[in-house]
């Protein structure tokens, strides 16, 4: 049976990988939206327009219709300006492209986040407010990814996030039992564990931390 995909943040880390993944599966129809002048292709799409309306912007993009819906959208305050401008990308983008998904007939959603979503500080708060929002939807299975620091190399230079790079794998030894789940994790690993639950027939809400990660992106 062919897995109809939908992928918004096909360009990042992680999106990057996951769609690489997809274009080699054979039972898999993907259709990876970008923002207009992306360096890679796919259908672009102006995202503030696809929250007025979510539905009609998508419908001709995947005419037969979505099974699941991925989004590995995510920017940082740092590089989006302001708090407002991180909310506008991290929760109003992700919702629409999850409001365009169910409206298409997706029945899972898959939803990268951050370890310690729904914590203090206004970007966990931010994850953790999209998570509700997706599962309020009514989509039969959401999984939830919520990895640690992520290591891979970016397009785009975050110098604050290769020296959290290099921080976590000096503390990597010490970083067990409940910290593991803040504990560096290879972008690989995360995209292969986020292939490898696509069609996942079990309903539900679960939420993926670094181990299963690891145990999900395993053959």
């Amino acid at each position: 049976m062919i897995q109809r995909v939908l992928l918004a943040g096909g360009t990042g880390l992680v999106g990057g990988l996951v769609r690489s993944h997809l274009a080699s599966r054979l039972d898999v129809s993907a259709t990876c939206l970008v923002r207009p002048g992306a360096p890679s292709g796919g259908h672009e799409v102006e995202f503030e327009r696809l929250t007025e309306a979510p539905a009609a912007l998508l419908g001709p993009l995947a005419p037969e219709g979505i099974d699941v819906g991925i989004s590995c959208l995510g920017t940082t305050i740092r590089a989006a300006g302001s708090e407002q401008a991180m909310f506008r990308v991290d929760h109003d983008y992700v919702l629409a492209v999850a409001q365009g998904a169910r409206a298409l007939g997706a029945r899972q959603f898959i939803l990268v986040t951050s370890a310690g979503a729904g914590g203090p500080g206004f970007y966990l708060k931010t994850k953790g407010a999209i998570e509700q929002a997706v599962t309020d939807l009514g989509f039969e299975r959401v999984d939830i990814i919520r990895p640690g620091m992520l290591i891979g190399e970016r397009r785009e230079r975050r110098p604050m996030e290769a020296f959290g790079q290099r921080l976590f794998d000096t503390l990597a030894p010490v970083m067990i039992g409940p910290l593991s789940r803040y504990a560096g994790i290879h972008a690989e690993t995360v995209a292969d564990a986020i292939v490898a639950l696509i069609g996942h027939e079990e309903a539900g809400r679960f939420v993926h931390e670094n181990d299963e990660l690891t145990a999900l992106s395993r053959p």
